[in-house]
């Protein structure tokens, strides 16, 4: 019965695949790729552990708007400035769409949140909520103290192992803080990933799941194979462990007496917001932006504050000239706050930089076509799905001069910015599905990072080189460092 099933499986995915291909093929034009294989197309040329490196390599030789097959769904990827600008800001509406995949699909209770939701009234809705209240200059302010409070006892905790000659893991310390700032602005709470090894669990399942290979999501009619090799039911497990968790969060909230912290959080306003009637929110919409901001947030600031910190110290030039320059600014004050930090440009151009050459999503969150649409002369089908390889694009040398190296110099006289008017810079993406939550999250790495440079001096542990740096990444949806980045923190007191 088996073997008839995986049979007639097989023979509905090969004619699909190739109604697909004469669909495909009847477009006037389709951008050139890397021929495919029957059933699977270029499935075996995507490296599902770091799939930004093979597209890049791939791009190379196709170009910067390449076409592939994966298994039963065309794609195309985009691989330079150029072309990112063509197909984000002249065809943004024709890509405004989102693929159905499984695991998003079910993480974000049906697609309802803002990032994986199809383009609709609803999502609309949703955006514009998220823009005018959840992270509105007004909001991102009323979270000042919030910041500098968990990176004050980020500091405190360094300054203790200093005292007592530990070596630092800045990569535990910088998710520690991500984590800490991203629940208390979203929930009004702190969980101690030490002493909650639950919730430190279901952060890992989510992004286990969302990296996940789904037969499904390139071979509809193979589905069942995700039934019998466990994905479905890992999946259901994962989904119930969250949503308990959520569902704990917005009962904590209901309640009259919840203490002080959970009042103005960005759950409390979603709550208020559907109290009011003020729009057609539903309850798994509220559940589904939680989940944007809980897998988004809690490791993205991290992974920028661990990189940014890697690649000056294998750039010492660079460490030196920032420290001077929060230093001579900050003097005897004794903790640089956020006043400061528009007098920073020199940090700011080393978080630009490190934008550019380690995003934390190499791989943007995969768009879908919405309508035929023309980009760069080649005509693109609708339902095809759309990746931005913000790697590529961070060392496309047409647009970037020496592009592999760490030059934060080149942003001090440029206007180049990452909020997505500049298409050689797409960090948070652009246009339509941008990410809304920029400043937040920029805000809390900014004054990380000018807290590490003015209170520490740092160096390797002993016996280690800047070339010893392990500067390979974790598989997964964000370019996490491999190995921790442990480092040796000599406590700085100014003049």
């Amino acid at each position: 019965m088996i073997l008839l099933l995986v049979l007639l499986s097989l023979s509905v995915s090969f004619l699909y695949y190739l109604f697909e291909h004469k669909r495909i093929k009847k477009s006037a034009r389709f951008p050139p790729g890397p021929k495919g294989l029957p059933l699977i197309g270029n499935l075996h040329q995507f490296d599902p552990v770091r799939p930004h490196w093979s597209l890049h390599d791939l791009a190379k030789k196709y170009g910067p708007l390449m076409s592939m097959k994966f298994g039963c769904r065309s794609a195309i990827v985009v691989s330079s400035a150029r072309v990112a600008k063509l197909a984000l800001k002249d065809n943004d509406l024709a890509l405004s769409g989102r693929p159905q995949l499984i695991s998003l699909k079910k993480l974000t209770y049906n697609g309802s949140d803002i990032t994986s939701s199809t383009y609709n009234e609803t999502w609309r809705g949703l955006r514009k909520i998220a823009l005018l209240h959840l992270f509105s200059v007004k909001q991102v302010a009323s979270l000042r103290p919030v910041r500098y409070d968990e990176v004050s006892c980020m500091i405190e905790d360094m300054i203790k192992k200093s005292n007592s000659n530990e070596l630092i893991n800045l990569s535990k310390a910088a998710f520690l803080l991500s984590n800490g700032f991203i629940c208390r602005a979203g929930f009004g709470k702190r969980y101690d990933v030490d002493g909650n090894r639950k919730f430190d669990e279901l952060f890992k399942d989510i992004q286990g799941m969302l990296g996940g290979f789904f037969v499904a999501d390139y071979f509809p009619f193979l589905g069942w194979i995700d039934k019998l090799n466990g994905m479905n039911s890992k999946l259901d497990k994962v989904f119930r462990d969250l949503d308990m968790f959520i569902q704990e969060l917005i009962d904590d909230h209901l309640d009259p007496n919840r203490p002080e912290s959970m009042h103005g959080d960005i759950l409390d306003l979603l709550i208020g917001l559907k109290r009011e009637q003020a729009s057609s929110i539903e309850w798994d919409n509220i559940k589904g932006v939680l989940v944007d901001i809980f897998v988004a947030g809690s490791d993205t600031s991290a992974v920028v504050i661990v990189w940014a910190m890697t690649a000056m110290l294998k750039t010492p030039h660079a460490m030196k000239r920032a420290q001077e320059e929060v230093r001579n600014l900050v003097g005897n004050k004794g903790r640089v706050d956020e006043d400061d930090i528009q007098n920073l440009p020199y940090l700011k151009a080393i978080i630009k930089e490190t934008f550019r050459l380690f995003p934390p999503a190499p791989l943007s969150v995969p768009r879908e076509t919405i309508e035929k649409c023309t980009i760069d002369g080649y005509e693109i089908a609708s339902k095809t799905l759309v990746h931005v390889n913000v790697y590529a694009i961070g060392l496309d040398p047409e647009y970037w001069e020496n592009p592999t190296e760490f030059i934060p110099e080149r942003f001090l006289d440029s206007s180049i910015d990452y909020r997505g008017q500049d298409f050689g810079l797409l960090p948070f993406g652009s246009g339509r599905r941008g990410c809304p939550g920029i400043n937040q999250g920029i805000a809390i790495v900014e004054l990380a990072l000018a807290n590490l440079l003015y209170s520490f001096d740092w160096e390797l542990p002993h016996g280690m080189t800047k070339e010893d740096i392990d500067m390979e990444t974790l598989p997964g949806i964000n370019t996490c460092k491999k190995t921790d980045l442990c480092l040796v923190g000599k406590r700085y007191v100014h003049d």
